[in-house]
């Protein structure tokens, strides 16, 4: 029999804006990410969970010299994963978030594998500014972008 016991939780939403990288790079300008987190204290500085949330990467228009122009697309994600943080200090901490994100838009986005190492900056008890790098394994290709935002606490 397995068991877990957790004395304290942290549950916590977040904004956060990103620039495409990679594949994405070509075809994407911005992204939105909005997200949700509920942590569980498995350690004296380990915590797991899961998130979710959704991310929106805002389509670029594409110049083709004397055939006029296109607009690209928005594509959507919903991202479903396991999530891990490591506090290295009472104001730091790194984590992890692993799983799969749902293709929500175009009609072409099946979603894929999705990854998300992040660092955190814990400016309060309930604030903290989030680095991240989040990427997303598509067919063909990958869907990868750093993204800069904040998180709120809700302890």
């Amino acid at each position: 029999m397995v068991g877990f016991t957790s004395n304290a939780q942290s549950i916590s939403a977040g904004l956060s804006g990103g620039l495409p990288s990679g594949d994405a790079s070509d075809l994407y300008t911005f992204a939105v990410i909005l997200d949700a987190s509920v942590h569980f204290e498995a350690g004296d500085s380990f915590m797991v969970g899961g998130t979710a949330g959704y991310i929106n990467s805002f389509g670029d228009e594409l110049d083709l010299g004397g055939f006029g122009s296109v607009e690209v697309e928005d594509a959507g994600f919903i991202p479903v994963a396991a999530s891990a943080r490591y506090m290295i200090s009472e104001a730091f901490s790194l984590g992890a978030d692993v799983g799969y994100a749902l293709g929500v838009s175009p009609d072409t986005n099946d979603g894929g594998f999705y990854y998300a190492p992040k660092a955190i900056y814990n400016v309060s008890e309930n604030f903290g500014i989030v680095a991240a790098y989040r990427g997303v394994s598509v067919d063909g290709g990958s869907f990868d972008f750093l993204s800069l935002g904040f998180e709120f606490k809700f302890n």
